[in-house]
């Protein structure tokens, strides 16, 4: 795992760095960051681009967009697992108000440092951003409304204690709705490795079986995964082609690799 963590902790590093700079951005899910491709674009509404700093958008790592996925009333609080430069908590954090609080977790400083000047631009008191990791959530039990994720979980070697954590810090009744990239059905190791060049967090993607299981495993009822947007071997293969980069057969790819939302309830009165 501490390898796992490595790799994602210099590659969200360097994407940080590179967002305030002129130097190349490079992304987990993509390689461009929040732009107009197959994994990135058109994740966000302009209304929601306009209410945030553009160094909040480019910042964003994405294969979806988890405030869409939930309706957050004033006075909620809200957790962002894996916040990366914030727009998704600064989204958050608008529509709870003043009453309500979003919090972000992430183990990267310098991640934590461009969320922090995020925020601050935006001029939004209610958020806070918290150092740590998605295994072990440094929240009481209990305390949140509502866990949002932006195609992180995935990342994670141990996704069962991740889902028991999320448990543990929601409140009775409380939600868990994210994006991630899954997996649908069996999916040969080359195929599966050769999509993981174009779409990094297609490594650790679980199968759709396995996160609906999982999600059961560690206590959540009406579970429910809706696909939002298949990864085509085309477009992989337009990739890797303009990057002269020849791959084999990507056929078995096509509908197996998928951004989806996910979401589920902490039993409980509500």
């Amino acid at each position: 795992m501490t390898d796992i963590k490595a790799v994602v902790q210099e590659r969200y590093g360097t994407f940080a760095a590179s967002v305030e700079s002129s130097g190349p951005v490079v992304s987990c899910c993509g390689t461009t960051g929040c732009c107009d491709d197959p994994i990135t674009g058109g994740l966000y509404s302009p209304e929601e681009i306009g209410t945030l700093p553009p160094e909040a958008f480019q910042a964003s790592l994405g294969c979806g967009n988890p405030t869409a996925l939930i309706d957050l009333a004033p006075g909620q609080v809200v957790l962002d697992l894996g916040s990366g430069g914030g727009i998704d908590v600064l989204l958050s954090a608008r529509r709870v108000g003043p009453t309500g609080k979003a919090y972000g977790l992430d183990m990267t400083a310098d991640m934590l440092a461009l969320a922090r000047r995020n925020q601050a631009r935006a001029g939004l008191p209610n958020v806070e951003f918290l150092e740590g990791t998605i295994e072990d959530i440094p929240l009481p039990e209990a305390s949140v409304d509502v866990i949002i994720s932006n195609c992180v979980i995935n990342l994670s070697a141990d996704k069962p204690r991740v889902l028991r954590e999320a448990f543990r810090v929601l409140k009775p009744g409380g939600r868990f709705a994210v994006s991630d990239v899954l997996v649908r059905g069996d999916v040969p190791e080359d195929v599966r490795r050769n999509m993981g060049l174009w779409v990094g967090c297609i490594a650790g993607a679980l199968n759709e079986d396995e996160y609906v299981a999982g999600l059961r495993a560690a206590g959540f009822q009406a579970v429910d995964i809706e696909p939002w947007r298949e990864y085509s071997a085309a477009d992989a293969q337009a990739y890797f082609e303009d990057a002269g980069q020849p791959v084999g057969d990507l056929a078995a790819a096509d509908g197996r690799f998928f951004s989806g939302f996910v979401r589920a309830r902490k039993p409980g009165a509500r």
